[in-house]
């Protein structure tokens, strides 16, 4: 069996279920991320299991652990996106709350600057260009990266505060690693730290504003 491509979108018809249970065997692999990009898609990240992915793909749960070492590592395969989760979760909230935008922005810009930001790039073209996989991405980064960052420094409003933020740092990629608008496409990590980290900041913990016209 050939194993799919780690960028590729889940197809509408990916993966069906299977009767029995596969042989751990080199297929096993494959077979686990073709599951999980229609899981995925079908339910969102928060919505899927483990279980409901192996069972899609006719394996013990285990398997998930064995080949992937849990859900978050099986998402970053399946969409082959070059970003530890846990890392910058823990880059970002291991600090003062006052400079936790800084340290967000920084934590992304490390990671997408491995290879020269190639694999950020090739994510976001593939994303750009696939519904499915944009949905993806967005729940990803939503919910497993920054909804622990807004619960632990957000006064209000979590969900609006995480979005904005997540639109910033896909806008900086795209900018710095796709269109590679200069100057900010060859500017050194740290001024573009200083730049947008301040931003960052005021929507993760400053006011955003009334949401009452009346106000």
């Amino acid at each position: 069996m050939t194993e799919p491509s780690a960028t590729a979108p889940p197809g509408p018809g990916a993966s069906p279920r299977r009767r029995g249970r596969r042989s751990g065997g080199a297929d096993t692999r494959a077979g686990l991320l073709a599951a999980a990009r229609a899981e995925f898609a079908d339910r969102g990240f928060d919505g899927a299991t483990v279980r409901r992915i192996a069972e899609r793909a006719g394996v013990d749960p285990a398997m998930v652990n064995h080949w992937f070492g849990g859900k978050e590592k099986l998402f970053l395969a399946a969409l082959d996106l070059p970003v530890d989760p846990g890392q910058i979760r823990r880059t970002v909230l291991d600090g003062p709350a006052d400079r936790v935008g800084e340290r967000i922005v920084r934590g992304f810009l490390t990671v997408w600057d491995t290879g020269g930001g190639a694999p950020m790039a090739a994510v976001l073209r593939s994303v750009a260009g696939h519904d499915i996989a944009a949905r993806m991405l967005r729940e990803f980064v939503g919910g497993a990266i920054l909804r622990p960052v807004t619960r632990a420094h957000s006064p209000d409003r979590p969900d609006e505060r995480g979005a904005l933020v997540g639109s910033q740092l896909i806008g900086l990629g795209m900018m710095r690693y796709v269109v590679r608008l200069e100057p900010l496409a060859s500017a050194p990590r740290e001024d573009v730290v200083a730049a947008v980290g301040p931003t960052v900041q005021r929507y993760l913990t400053g006011n955003l504003g009334s949401t009452n016209p009346e106000e």
